[in-house]
């Protein structure tokens, strides 16, 4: 092997090794250590036993744990139903009772079971846990969309390297226009897997359409023009923004509230959360709980894309090879039969 085929191998070996890299960052960085992280809990009732409770809890919790009294049954349900609770803890000398919404995070709930399951073992009783929400009959752990989330986007980004590579000779706006198609496609392949197939999801098959075609338009927009600029780097930079942080922030395997901080921000506004909370709100809590803030996140998202290939059209235009002006092709044609 020669010195420049050596050189050739390592620089295309590169691409792989950084995905690896940043794999392993990114998924151990998110996964390795769930903790507690603002866990947003409720002691039902406004005694001085359930108030003494609810600060011993977050004295003993600290940070982690967010604990706060509710006065009744019914505004605990209400919490749970608004995403402004992870659990709320029913306190009762024989039965106490833990209530959770595992619609919203199954890991969470279950985090909040371990937090007061402590509680009902220290007075010697067994704690009655009531899930408030009702999922998808093909998805009772509440993960299945985050799975399809996984298929939508490996379906979106990998689609990019195929118009970028095949459309090379294409204006940008047919690009862009191809990718819109494609993202439609996309998107209804997953809806039906995801609902006909496998049950996942059991209702509004047209709002689940409309979201995932917006989420995949966005991804395929930002790929495209992307690629302009980054050419056989683009697909790093996919995986790294719709794999490394995406999947990682998304909130299909630990909720921010089980992740360090960095995790956590981002999942109040990368595009995989907002796909995924959105439809957690829409078949879950009625389209309410933040339902119109996670949609407009992804039409930002869908926007930042629209820029970038207004933006690399442009360029590619200002910087495409200028055609020879016909008389200075016959010019040339006579001095070289001149000669």
């Amino acid at each position: 092997m020669t010195r420049a085929q050596f050189r050739h191998i390592a620089g295309h070996l590169l691409t792989p090794l950084l995905m690896c890299l940043g794999m392993a960052f990114a998924y151990l960085g998110a996964f390795h250590q769930p903790a507690p992280n603002n866990l947003e809990l409720a002691v039902v009732g406004d005694s001085p036993q359930s108030m003494v409770l609810a600060q011993t809890m977050k004295d003993k919790g600290g940070p982690g744990l967010d604990v706060i009294t509710v006065p009744n049954r019914q505004a605990a349900i209400d919490g749970l139903n608004n995403r402004e609770l992870t659990g709320a803890y029913v306190p009762d000398a024989t039965k106490p009772e833990l209530l959770v919404a595992t619609a919203s995070s199954d890991t969470s709930a279950m985090a909040a079971e371990v937090v007061f399951r402590s509680v009902a073992d220290h007075q010697g009783v067994p704690l009655v846990v009531t899930d408030v929400t009702t999922k998808a009959g093909g998805d009772p752990t509440g993960q299945g969309l985050f799975f399809m989330l996984v298929a939508l986007s490996v379906g979106a980004y990998g689609s990019v390297a195929v118009i970028g590579a095949a459309g090379a000779a294409l204006r940008m706006r047919v690009r862009a226009a191809v990718g819109v198609v494609t993202a439609a496609i996309v998107a209804m392949i997953s809806v039906l897997v995801a609902g006909p197939v496998f049950h996942v999801i059991d209702s509004d098959y047209l709002s689940v359409f409309g979201i995932a075609w917006l989420y995949a338009s966005g991804i395929i927009l930002i790929g495209v023009g992307l690629h302009t600029f980054l050419k056989r780097w683009t697909t790093l930079a996919l995986i790294t923004l719709f794999v490394m942080l995406n999947f990682t922030t998304s909130g299909g395997v630990y909720g921010p509230e089980l992740q360090n901080g960095f995790f956590g921000a981002l999942h109040s506004f990368w595009n995989g959360a907002d796909f995924l909370e959105s439809l957690r709100n829409l078949l879950y809590f009625d389209g309410g709980a933040g339902f119109g803030a996670r949609l407009f996140g992804l039409f930002a998202w869908l926007a930042v894309g629209l820029v970038l290939v207004v933006v690399a059209g442009r360029y590619e235009a200002r910087h495409a090879p200028k055609p020879v002006a016909p008389a200075a092709v016959e010019e040339e044609i006579g001095e070289s039969v001149a000669v």
